[in-house]
């Protein structure tokens, strides 16, 4: 939000300097981020007066001027503004300044001819609105030479970040409120002129959503002329980033950036009958004045007349009903709308406006009849025009919230020891109302204070955060315990062991679009949020594979051949009693090319299961699971493909990871090529070490006897899995075989028909002495005799 120091002073009165209101604002709690000093852009821009005003001798739009700007000799200045002529006065561009507008250095150069000293400038190139006819006209009493700057009486910009909790600081009038509260200025006073009503008002004006829409007041002003509004009403506008339009549409802004409170005028002579805050009918349209046109549905809160919709409310006025330069008559809104009810009809038409940030946080329930006073004023006083009464429909929520408080709190909650009497005079100036008994009155705009510890962070941040004693927490002596828990531990030295394998971290929202959480819910219901950041964040992720499956996209998409992401965090389920269940996982996804083409290589190799296997093996292991005793099992569920996909697990049941390529369905649902391979290793299913507190390696101590290794080849039924007979070989002899791969498979030629040839090497490692033959033979008949109880024959 953005507003001018001389807009600030209009509701402070104040003698602090810029850096003083900024640091007391970054004080009370009211970020600045940005101050800018249009100052500076004019620099080298000064009042000056045109002497003579003579044809160019070589050009029949331009002319010669001779400028005066106060000292030394007048300025020769070329110059093709129609309305330039001697005995005006306007702004001169001088050698060495940068026009605003468009960056560029003025310096003397020639025209055709004739040399030019500088530039006349107009509006536009100044940056102070969008006249760009001529060049500026100033009064006949403009001092020449004055800088312009000065004379136009830029002013410093603010720009703040207010956090969604303090609606009741998008306004200037509420910051310079916090600002007085805070010792640095005394907050003047906005009482409304009464406004004469002389008629009554033509217009039915009902709310039929009083969900929606609980209050909705309104009034009609005859015979208003809608120009061009005052200039100080337009800087303040352009200072808080506005484009100044009209008289009318000025003052609705105006209202709104002064009070934090939204309003609309409707050109009266296009509304037809009734004027009513409804809802919607399910595909009904309406055009907005960004010139969209949007189709609701029955849920949104609109205003409309007989003839259909006019404005979306609390959001963005229709096109239809707007007023222009020539209109005469107008109805005033001003209501009150359901936050929550503003931010649902906000996400789903994809509308982000000024309008609806205030009435989504949540604008003072009780001033609508101070508000509407204030825009009829204003616009009485500048377009003229016949008021007619008020009316009211329907009842905005401004039953005060009291809360019994304890000045005491502040010292044992804030640490801070605040006199009781400052904190009555805090809280009171912040429109609170204190008792005798201390029971505090809260002002209704005040939606964020629910408890008497907001009441302390109120008093705190005003009193001075800086006051508050900086305590060191309490230590016990010694070398200090761990402060990770097992599962933190571990998912640390995951990360680093994926980053290790050339893997790439990716962070991604806990947050889906409803139908990519459904795609990998498996049946199971989502965690949907009632009131999300956006559509495309409402449902919890049941996976972690849909974000990192649009990371790839966006990778792909700027050209990325290869893409190997990993992320840690957690899956949201929902357990049976219906709490809400995380599961901490670690999630792998390849997609693109393994490596790239070339001459020895020939076609980029693509990523295939296994790559996933052997990375939810890797992991696995780095996570001290027992990698040897895992079962390979299908069913990775509906987003993998069936053939090229499966489960690791301890037993039939407990799943520890799944892996593979996905779904043909999946990418197309993503819109991305494929292949693609995921791993999802369940961290919480992973067993802890027995004896042990938490997930730990196994110390390593290297042997002092050199392994020995075996061949063996195994005929075996075609649909053995190598995994299940590689258990099989790796359990026959626990003490002395410490490992066993397949190097080899082979069907065909010299293999019978429906076998398959697998070929082993064990290692075994010898403990205090080496192995005689009658050892390795006896081992080696384990092996054998442990192979053939899954249908594995030796072969000769």
């Amino acid at each position: 939000m953005k507003f001018s120091l001389e807009w600030l002073t209009y509701f402070l009165e104040t003698e602090a300097t810029v850096a003083e209101i900024a640091a007391k604002l970054n004080a009370i709690g009211i970020e600045v981020e940005d101050i800018e000093d249009p100052a500076d852009k004019l620099e080298g821009f000064r009042v000056a007066e045109v002497l003579t005003a003579k044809p160019h001798p070589d050009a029949d739009k331009l002319q010669v001027l001779t400028v005066s700007t106060g000292e030394g000799d007048p300025l020769t200045v070329v110059c093709g503004a129609p309305n330039a002529r001697a005995g005006m006065k306007g702004v001169l561009g001088v050698a060495g300044a940068v026009v605003p507008a468009n960056g560029m250095k003025l310096r003397k150069s020639e025209i055709r001819g004739v040399e030019s000293n500088g530039m006349m400038c107009s509006v536009r190139e100044l940056e102070l609105g969008d006249a760009h006819e001529g060049i500026i006209e100033l009064p006949e009493d403009a001092p020449v030479g004055e800088a312009f700057a000065d004379y136009h009486g830029a002013s410093p910009v603010f720009d703040v970040a207010i956090t969604p909790n303090r609606p009741d600081c998008m306004g200037v009038y509420g910051i310079a409120r916090d600002l007085a509260a805070a010792g640095l200025g005394t907050l003047k006073s906005i009482d409304a002129n009464s406004v004469a009503a002389t008629f009554p008002c033509p217009v039915e004006i009902r709310t039929d959503d009083p969900e929606g829409c609980p209050a909705f007041y309104g009034r009609v002003i005859k015979g208003v002329t809608n120009g061009e509004s005052p200039e100080w009403m337009q800087k303040r506008l352009m200072a808080a980033g506005q484009r100044p339009i009209s008289t009318l549409v000025d003052i609705t802004n105006y209202m709104m950036l002064a009070f934090g409170r939204p309003a609309h005028v409707y050109d009266l002579a296009k509304l037809s009958g009734s004027v009513v805050a409804r809802r919607a009918e399910d595909g009904e349209q309406v055009l907005a004045l960004n010139e969209k046109t949007y189709t609701l549905d029955s849920t949104m809160t609109v205003i409309a007349d007989d003839n259909g919709v006019h404005d979306i409310g609390g959001i963005m006025g229709g096109e239809e009903s707007s007023v222009q330069p020539e209109t005469t008559d107008v109805l005033l809104e001003i209501a009150y709308f359901d936050p929550e009810a503003i931010g649902v009809t906000g996400r789903k038409l994809g509308l982000a406006t000024d309008a609806r940030t205030r009435f989504e946080r949540g604008v003072d329930p009780a001033w609508l009849d101070e508000g509407l006073e204030t825009l009829t004023s204003l616009i009485q006083r500048f377009c003229g025009g016949e008021a007619s009464k008020i009316v009211r429909a329907g009842t905005p929520p401004t039953e005060p919230k009291v809360i019994a408080f304890d000045p005491g709190l502040t010292a044992r909650l804030g640490g801070v020891d605040v006199p009781e009497a400052e904190q009555k005079r805090i809280l009171e100036a912040l429109d609170f109302g204190v008792g005798a008994d201390w029971k505090v009155t809260c002002p209704p705009r005040r939606h964020d204070i629910e408890s008497a510890a907001d009441l302390v962070e109120e008093v705190v941040r005003i009193y001075g955060l800086d006051k508050v004693a900086s305590v060191a927490l309490p230590r016990a002596e010694g070398v200090a315990r761990p402060t990770a828990t097992p599962m933190q531990a571990l998912e640390r030295r995951l990360r680093r062991s994926a980053a290790s394998r050339g893997l790439n971290e990716a962070v991604t929202w806990s947050f889906l679009p409803t139908q990519q959480a459904e795609h990998f819910a498996d049946g199971d219901a989502l965690w949907v949020l009632d009131n999300p950041i956006s559509e495309d964040m409402k449902a919890m992720r049941p996976s972690l594979i849909p974000g990192l499956l649009s990371a790839a996209k966006r990778n792909a998409d700027r050209g990325a051949a290869g893409v190997r992401l990993f992320e840690v965090g957690r899956r949201y389920l929902r357990a049976q009693d219906g709490s809400s269940d995380e599961h901490p996982t670690l999630c792998v996804l390849l997609a693109g090319e393994k490596t790239p083409r070339g001459w020895a290589s020939g076609k980029a190799a693509k990523f295939d299961a296994f790559d996933g296997k052997a990375e939810a093996e890797a992991l696995l292991a780095e996570a001290g699971a027992p990698v040897d005793k895992l079962m390979v099992m299908g069913e990775a569920g509906g987003q993998f493909h069936p053939g090229q996909s499966a489960t690791l697990r301890l037993g039939p049941k407990n799943v520890l990871a799944r892996f593979g390529a996905l779904h043909p369905a999946t990418l197309d649902a993503f819109d991305i090529d494929g292949p693609v391979v995921a791993v999802e290793i369940y961290l919480d299913a992973i067993p802890a070490k027995k004896g042990k507190a938490g997930f730990e390696k196994p110390d390593f101590a290297p042997p002092a006897l050199q392994s020995v290794e075996r061949d063996f080849a195994f005929l075996v039924p075609e649909d053995l899995a190598s995994a299940d007979l590689l258990r099989a070989v790796r359990g026959a002899d626990k003490a002395n075989i410490v490992d066993a791969r397949v190097f080899d498979v082979f069907a065909g030629q010299g293999v019978p028909e429906e076998k398959k040839s697998i070929a082993i090497e064990v290692t075994l490692q010898p403990g205090e002495k080496s192995f005689k033959d009658e050892e390795l033979k006896a081992i080696s008949d384990k092996v054998v005799a442990a192979a053939a109880r899954q249908g594995a024959e030796l072969r000769g």
